[in-house]
């Protein structure tokens, strides 16, 4: 029998390999024999871990839940002092992508223009994080329909960014973040709460 910390690793091994695919390919590209051949294993490895290839899938559209939707989520309820700072919390999720994997939400949003369950859980993950945003603007002070506007406006912002797959240095991203700061907020960021951002990135 397969040690329980062995299948755990082999487990993770093939959902890597499917990310992979899934973002080099979309959907229709992850497919288990190209990924048994990716891996060096067989067949039947796979059908320990998984029952079938919608498993799999199942699998893909919960790592991206738990990435990018959870951790967006997570980011937006972080204390601070300001509506500037709580919104730079926020921005840490377009700067890094250990936080929301822009190529993954691409691939997400590219799967579900041809699968209707996919298209559930993106409505359903944008109204989670519109709504996750909205409060966040609501906890400094703005009215609901402005802060449901300037959350709008905020998160549609970074859709569009991924949608059109800008590209950018990071340079620039950080020369233009002050100025998103007080396009969203109406309020300009504190000199110190810029230079934290960049430390937190500086690596």
């Amino acid at each position: 029998r397969m040690g329980k910390q062995m299948f755990y690793m082999q487990l993770e091994l093939w959902l890597d390999a499917a990310y992979e695919l899934l973002v080099e390919g979309g959907v229709d590209a992850v497919k288990v024999m190209p990924l048994a051949e990716r891996l060096g294993l067989s067949r039947t490895s796979f059908y320990w871990h998984f029952a079938d290839r919608d498993a799999l899938l199942a699998g893909l559209i919960a790592r991206w839940q738990s990435q990018n939707t959870a951790n967006l989520i997570a980011r937006c309820q972080l204390p601070g002092h300001s509506i500037s700072q709580a919104v730079l919390n926020l921005f840490d999720c377009w700067v890094d992508p250990r936080l929301f994997d822009s190529r993954l939400e691409f691939a997400m949003r590219t799967w579900a223009l041809t699968d209707r369950a996919v298209e559930d859980a993106i409505v359903d993950a944008d109204s989670r994080r519109i709504e996750a945003i909205t409060d966040l603007f609501r906890r400094f002070g703005f009215s609901d329909a402005e802060a449901e506007t300037r959350a709008r406006t905020l998160y549609l912002t970074q859709v569009g960014y991924i949608a059109l797959r800008m590209k950018e240095t990071f340079e620039t991203r950080m020369s233009r973040i002050p100025a998103y700061v007080l396009t969203f907020t109406g309020q300009s960021p504190s000199a110190e709460d810029i230079a934290a951002f960049r430390a937190r990135h500086a690596g």
